[in-house]
């Protein structure tokens, strides 16, 4: 009897990590940069407000002929610079996961980041 109960315990604890893990990636919140008007100049102050958790979706939409989406470091948004080895989305509809900490983003067309064409967000 005392290996039934045994059993019973491992497939709760089982079930109840299965819970946890699919309770934790509903929580995501999918958020679409600078709103309807989508990832553009002047987006810099587009998160004020917003509270952001690593997990959390950013959507890109932009014209991918006019501009991209590069993840950069603090000293590539201050400097508006594409660091050697930076990822670059380029579909026009990127999703990128936030990581805890900084999230810093960028457009690396000619003038686009320094035209404000760049966030950084903080997740929890």
């Amino acid at each position: 009897m005392a290996r039934g109960r045994g059993s019973a315990m491992v497939v709760a604890t089982a079930l109840l990590c299965m819970l946890l893990l699919q309770s934790e990636m509903a929580h995501a919140a999918v958020y679409t940069v600078g709103g309807a008007g989508g990832w553009t100049f002047n987006v810099a102050g587009w998160p004020k407000g917003k509270r952001f958790r690593a997990g959390d979706i950013l959507v890109f939409n932009y014209s991918p002929s006019a501009h991209n989406v590069v993840a950069v470091s603090k000293a590539g948004y201050d400097g508006c610079s594409t660091p050697r080895g930076s990822k670059v989305y380029q579909t026009g509809k990127d999703r990128i996961k936030l990581v805890k900490g900084q999230n810093s983003f960028i457009c690396s067309f000619t003038g686009h980041c320094q035209s404000g064409m760049k966030i950084t967000v903080v997740a929890a």
